[in-house]
């Protein structure tokens, strides 16, 4: 699946894999999002904890298992509420 260039991919599978922990990287990445940018993680479980770290910064998702039970999880900021 190809990615909008609007989206920074962030295939943390590998480390997993290897035992390296993610967090780091993942949190480099979220803090380089321009605004209209989104983040696409893809996973070996639902990172849920990952969830409640993101919204503190503003960010939604949305978390779509995989057929081979990877996970795709798009993080992305809400648009802001027009009046």
């Amino acid at each position: 699946m190809n990615a909008p260039k609007n989206t920074i991919v962030v295939d943390v599978r590998e480390d997993l894999r290897e035992g390296r922990e993610p967090f780091q990287r993942i949190m480099m990445a979220a803090n380089t999002l321009e605004p209209g940018q989104d983040m696409e993680l893809w996973a070996l479980f639902e990172p849920k904890p990952l969830f409640a770290v993101m919204a503190g910064m503003g960010f939604e998702h949305e978390a779509e298992a995989q057929p081979n039970g990877d996970w795709r999880v798009r993080f992305f900021r809400a648009a802001p509420a027009r009046v």
